[in-house]
């Protein structure tokens, strides 16, 4: 019987993707012959994951967990299609990785890959995505995670469109009763809806301002209406649309989604609730992950692809 070593099964490993156990037992029942492994693992499905890396996984689902009112995690899972997102096992392997991910002291993915699985210690995360990639039949990835802890207050989750868009908010408050979860509940909400990038202007870096304000002054210089106009008046145009941009990207500016007239920004809102709750509520952090964004979906070529086969 040949010796296993750990240097085999590391290469086996790299080959295949599959886990570190059944990587040693392919070895073991091949005698250590690594091309026989490699078919062993690809017979029993745990190889499959390494045929799909090249594909793109852009659908999927975020899931939250939360431990009671102060700690939740909001995790991003990705399929290659919407009918795997759609699938309960895939659900329900996205919901153990929020679980994971709430509970994590990873500072990365990379880290968070590593851990030992909630499920199952023997196995990492990263064996047993591996494990349901073979289990599902493509490719499967996790793509990002965060964990808000509120050390001063509570966090508001909200979940839209299925698990297409995952938000969490921390609230800093001095009193947490329903009312202030509500609140903190309809934020989370209008993160969802209107996508803000900062919580406050002040957030804003100087850089932002200044590459936001060259692209509106290159607008304005093209702009007939704006042509021989004094530098004061151009310079207080690029300012006045600089500012109304900020309106958009601040969750404090933007107007609430609920105002019943219709102005009431969400600093406006906040000021409301915590006057009528005896506190202070103002939101520390928000974290907003949207399924997909940024990655660039493949585009199919039907005819392509069946011409290409013909000529194959």
């Amino acid at each position: 019987m040949a010796e296993i070593t750990a240097a085999m099964v590391k290469e086996l490993r790299e080959q295949t993707g599959a886990g570190m156990m059944d990587c040693k037992k392919a070895l073991n029942e091949t005698n250590g012959n690594m091309e026989e492994a490699v078919e062993v693992l690809r017979k029993n499905g745990q190889a499959k994951a390494v045929k799909k890396e090249g594909r793109i996984a852009a659908e999927g689902l975020c899931r939250i967990a939360r431990n009671g009112d102060t700690v939740a995690a909001v995790v991003e899972v990705n399929s290659e299609t919407d009918f795997v997102a759609k699938n309960e096992t895939f659900q329900q392997f996205v919901e153990a990785v929020a679980s994971q991910a709430v509970n994590s002291a990873a500072a990365d993915v990379d880290a968070f890959m590593e851990e030992a699985w909630c499920e199952d210690a023997s196995k990492t995360v990263k064996e047993a995505l591996v494990d349901k990639i073979a289990v599902i039949g493509e490719k499967l990835s996790i793509r990002r995670f965060e964990r808000v802890e509120a050390a001063e207050g509570c966090v508001a989750t909200y979940i839209h469109g299925g698990g297409r868009i995952g938000v969490i908010v921390e609230g800093k408050t001095a009193v947490v009763n329903e009312a202030v979860k509500e609140a903190l509940v309809n934020i989370a909400m209008q993160i969802a809806a209107l996508s803000p990038k900062y919580v406050a202007t002040s957030d804003v870096s100087e850089e932002y301002k200044a590459h936001e304000k060259e692209i509106i002054a290159a607008q304005i210089a093209q702009d007939p209406k704006m042509a021989g106009k004094p530098e004061k008046v151009i310079e207080g145009a690029v300012m006045g649309r600089l500012n109304k941009e900020l309106k958009e990207v601040c969750l404090l500016e933007q107007v609430y989604v609920k105002a019943e007239d219709g102005k009431q920004t969400v600093a406006q809102y906040l000021a409301q609730v915590s006057k009528e709750n005896g506190t202070e509520l103002c939101v520390k952090k928000f974290v907003r992950f949207e399924t997909g964004e940024g990655i660039e979906k493949k585009q199919e070529d039907f005819a392509a692809e069946v011409a290409a086969q013909m000529n194959a």
